[in-house]
């Protein structure tokens, strides 16, 4: 549960209170009221399942006693082990400990662990002495786990803190079954006046009911399902789009002004259930939210005496100086403060901006484009992987984004260090969403059903260009690698790759504007800064060596050596300006294995490492979902040792393409250069299960020829 720290002040609980509460915990799962405590037995349909869960209740409570609201968790399951791999599966759990007091809170848990064996007897484990502290969380082994036991397992989780303001309580979005078959289910929680719910089932998932209660104010409710079959999640898959699930969300509020102010869709009423929301609901939540809104003193400036050729190219200017104006600017300026060089704040001047979320930059360039008279809307979306638009709960499941309608559309989200116009997140791609209508370049008043555009497997990109040298004892081989990457498939190696150093000053550069150490104007605490600067860049550049070292060698699923990464164009000034980054490492005593006077090449490891498919996977049900179609180009130059011929080329040479992707490999032997091009590409976000045979056709010649090899022959 996140907390609004400039609202809440929170209550501690008493430990000594919370100890004597420890067995009303264990009574309240394991009591006299246990309806499942003698159910051991397991249906003859499951007899040949792993594990089969007897029992999983789920129970959340939210209250208020004047001025102090409490929340409640408790989850319980009860499973039969019917393989030693059930056994390995529950012999070790893991558990976050309790926090400290933070802003006036503690969050307890209490983990309760029971074995039953097969001759009724009951061992209970004393989590508390064997749980061991590992990082930030707490692991326990279970002992002595056999096939036949049943593992009864609870947690039970408390928080309590004061507000007489509007909350929000974290959402709960959990599909009904899981890796193992479900006997008996249920799901109930309990909230009363001033407390707000949001919840539905999905993709016929069983239906929420009220329990009638007495007291008056109160309210509870409850899903009871049996009998339900365990679900795959393998890989490339949405459960909450297709699988049986619920999604709901509690929002505390006081009064009718704090309503107003809650960031939810909420029920009209504490005493109804909110199951959908409309597109008219996301107009009347967004029409208080956005407002041009921003001192635009800095952009003005930015602006003077420049002249553009039309206004898109104007917009696309004052966005990447804005993310450095108002983000990149700062970040040295954080870096130094967390690492407790100096308190930096104070060289900005008075209230510098700065910001710290999406309605705030929204809000000012809004603000930037009614000042300039330019065209825009607001768009509303959701992740794929939450489900459509029309099924939209959950107020922090969507998404903001501005739309300039420029003569070529501008999509523009809230930025990062290596945000680009035109690219918002992937997921939002391709679906549909809600157009906010504005008014006179201010107000928002109207919305409407739009398509978002998608991107092709063309423009999200990753090219590499390896050359690769073989010492003369063939011990060790050379490798250059550059590789370049554009559209989405540069988002995540950009956000692993570059370090604040790697681009503050290429804006300073772009921008004409002031480094943090060059606004100090002591030149003795200047000195004392810069020294401290670098001893940290120093110490972080060491990090990364071993970081970017350890990523390559995955890569080949091998150790490597030796290795050094160039950052040569940081590609955060436009979607189609590569990410391009240049590497030298050396693989040792690996791919390469002596045959009499010949050597074995294991040269297909050069691509990296292949997804396999495996026997199991071979059948799919589930249909297929991707972030974003994408390809991938290896072009790999190897120089043949003096002496030596190459032979095997023959099979370095493949092609399976279909309409759901394809790979493509050639080998072309000139001189003593063997150049090998290989291509796989995805060609869209989503794939029927009908498709997935096509799919595993092209997935497992691409895992083949990771496995190819070829012979190095002695002339």
């Amino acid at each position: 549960m996140k907390l609004k720290m400039l609202k809440l002040t929170l209550l501690l609980f008493s430990v000594t209170a919370f100890a004597q509460d420890k067995t009303e915990i264990k009574d309240f799962f394991w009591g006299n009221n246990d309806a499942y405590k003698k159910v051991n037995t397991i249906p003859e349909k499951w007899k040949n399942e792993s594990a089969v869960v007897i029992c999983k209740y789920e129970d959340y409570d939210f209250h208020k006693f004047g001025k102090s609201v409490t929340y409640r968790s408790a989850i319980r399951r009860k499973i039969k082990l019917q393989d030693q791999a059930a056994v390995t599966e529950f012999s070790e759990f893991t558990f976050p400990k309790n926090s400290e007091p933070r802003y006036g809170t503690t969050i307890k848990t209490v983990i309760g662990i029971k074995v039953l064996k097969p001759d009724g007897k009951e061992i209970e484990i004393d989590v508390d002495k064997e749980a061991v502290t590992v990082d930030n969380n707490k692991k326990i082994a279970v002992p002595n786990l056999e096939i036949g036991d049943i593992i009864d397992i609870y947690d039970y989780t408390t928080e309590s803190f004061q507000s007489t303001y509007d909350y929000g309580f974290d959402e709960v979005e959990r599909t009904f079954g899981g890796n193992h078959p479900i006997m008996n289910y249920k799901l109930t929680f309990q909230t009363e006046n001033d407390f707000f719910v949001n919840f539905n089932s999905y993709n016929g998932g069983p239906e929420l009911k009220e329990i009638s209660l007495d007291k008056r104010g109160e309210r509870k409710y409850e899903i009871v399902a049996t009998d339900i079959e365990k679900n795959d999640f393998p890989t490339w898959f949405y459960p909450l789009v297709e699988l049986p699930c619920y999604k709901f969300q509690v929002f505390f509020a006081r009064s009718g002004k704090f309503e107003k102010m809650a960031d939810a869709f909420l029920p009209e009423k504490e005493d109804i259930v909110k199951k959908t929301v409309s597109k008219e609901d996301v107009l009347n939540y967004y029409t208080s939210k956005f407002k041009p809104y921003g001192d635009l003193y800095d952009i003005e400036k930015f602006l003077k005496n420049k002249t553009f050729t039309n206004t898109e190219e104007k917009v696309r200017a004052v966005y990447y100086f804005t993310r450095h104006c108002y983000y990149t600017k700062y970040v040295e300026a954080f870096v130094a403060k967390e690492a407790n060089i100096m308190y930096p704040f104070d060289l900005y001047g008075d209230n510098p901006i700065f910001f710290r979320s999406d309605i705030a930059f929204i809000d000012h360039f809004m603000e930037f484009l009614k000042d300039n008279k330019i065209e825009y809307d607001i768009i509303v979306g959701t992740n794929r992987h939450n489900g459509p638009i029309k099924d939209l709960l959950i107020q922090k499941n969507a998404t903001a984004l501005l739309r300039v309608n420029t003569e070529n559309p501008i999509y523009i989200d809230y930025f990062s260090p290596f945000s680009d116009l035109d690219k918002f997140s992937a997921q939002l791609e391709n679906t549909d969403a809600y157009a906010l209508k504005v008014t006179k370049l201010k107000k928002v008043v109207d919305v409407e059903n739009v398509k978002l555009p998608s991107s092709t497997y063309n423009d999200n990109t990753s090219k590499q260009l390896t050359t690769v040298k073989i010492n003369t004892d063939f011990n060790a081989m050379q490798l250059n690698r550059q590789t370049s990457l554009n559209g989405h498939n540069k988002d995540e190696e950009q956000s692993d790759k570059l370090y604040f150093f790697d681009y503050v000053n290429e804006d300073y550069a772009k921008y004409g504007t002031v480094s943090l150490l060059d606004r100090v104007k002591n030149k003795k605490k200047k000195a004392q800064y810069t020294k401290e600067f670098e001893a940290l860049i120093n110490k972080l550049k060491d990090q990364r060596k071993e970081e970017f070292k350890a990523d390559t060698g995955k890569e080949y699923g091998i150790e490597i050596d030796d290795h050094s990464l160039e950052i040569v164009n940081t590609g955060r000034f436009g979607k189609t300006t590569p990410f391009v980054y240049k590497e030298d490492f050396t693989i040792k005593n690996n791919l390469i294995k002596k045959a009499g006077e010949n050597y074995i090449f294991e040269i297909g490891k050069l691509i990296g490492s292949q997804f396999e498919v495996t026997k199991k996977e071979k059948t799919r049900t589930n249909n297929i979902y991707f972030s974003f179609p994408r390809s991938f180009e290896d072009l790999i130059v190897l120089e043949i040792p003096e002496g030596y011929t190459a032979t095997g080329i023959e099979k370095l040479n493949k092609t399976v393409e279909n309409e759901t992707g394809g790979f493509t490999s050639t080998a072309v032997l000139e001189g003593n250069k063997l150049t090998i091009k290989t291509v796989k590409y995805y060609t869209d976000y989503f794939q029927p299960n009908k498709n997935w045979g096509k799919m595993v056709d092209f997935l497992d010649a691409a895992y083949q020829f990771n496995q190819e090899k070829i012979l190095l022959k002695k002339a």
